[in-house]
């Protein structure tokens, strides 16, 4: 058993002009994800959903002002980066980075030798990619192109969930990963998470916006993010409220506050 946890998170965010003050974005986020739990985290644009994989994930862009981050009792937050990865942490990012020059087989392989400790025997490892690469209905030919270079925004995504399939992570933060996707894109991806959770017992922390990937990738909890922390939490019934209402019931709740 894997638990994430997240307590009273303050998050800042550097501003391109270097002399102006930092934005204030996460203002005490409580969450806790454990393995085999999906939790989806549903909210309107700038409310700081983001943010929080970012910090999460270390990216040195967001500054943690006060709280904590755990991953079964260890502190995130002294990690760096490729720590974190190796620890268990996985981000698929909602704007998938161009990585020119190298291969996605190159990308794939160093990756899964970072993650394991050692080198996946050859063998073994075509294998293993040429499945993951089926299932996702991905072109054996896109191991040999540049990481993310021309890709669609589909193409991206299910590179994203490729990499989770074969770097078999302890927590999986999703950001964002059903925008730009059409059905049939959307289904792939989707399957392709309902693998990872159901093979690893993987816990999810799902970033979306909409509900329509929630009707794929069912959550256990769904929380309403507003305003830099979580404002509600509840099960799957929560989702179709706001698929009914919107968020304004929560926006206005902390206007008033």
């Amino acid at each position: 058993m894997t638990t994430l946890e997240i307590r009273d998170l303050h998050v800042d965010v550097a501003q391109t002009d270097t002399d102006a003050e930092p934005i204030h974005i996460l203002k005490g986020v409580n969450l806790t994800v454990s393995s085999g739990e999906t939790h989806a985290i549903m909210g309107p644009n700038g409310s700081g959903k983001s943010t929080l994989s970012y910090a999460i994930a270390g990216h040195p862009k967001y500054v943690v002002t006060q709280g904590s981050i755990t991953l079964d009792g260890e502190n995130v937050l002294e990690m760096s980066v490729d720590e974190r990865a190796r620890a268990g942490l996985f981000l698929a990012m909602q704007y998938p980075v161009e990585v020119p020059g190298v291969s996605m087989s190159n990308f794939l392989r160093t990756a899964a030798t970072a993650v394991r400790g050692e080198a996946p025997k050859l063998r073994h490892w075509v294998k293993e990619t040429k499945e993951a690469m089926t299932a996702l209905e991905i072109d054996p030919s896109f191991g040999e192109r540049s990481v993310n270079e021309g890709f669609s925004g589909g193409e991206k995504k299910r590179h994203e969930i490729l990499q989770l399939d074969l770097l078999k992570p302890k927590i999986a933060i999703l950001d964002e990963t059903d925008s730009g996707l059409d059905v049939d894109a959307l289904r792939v991806v989707s399957e392709g998470v309902n693998r990872y959770k159901e093979r690893e017992h993987g816990g999810i922390l799902l970033i979306t916006h909409y509900t329509r990937i929630l009707r794929y990738i069912k959550p256990d909890f769904v929380h309403v993010f507003v305003g830099g922390r979580v404002v509600e939490s509840a099960g799957p019934e929560l989702a179709d409220e706001l698929e009914e209402n919107g968020y304004v019931r929560f926006t206005s709740a902390a206007a008033a506050g």
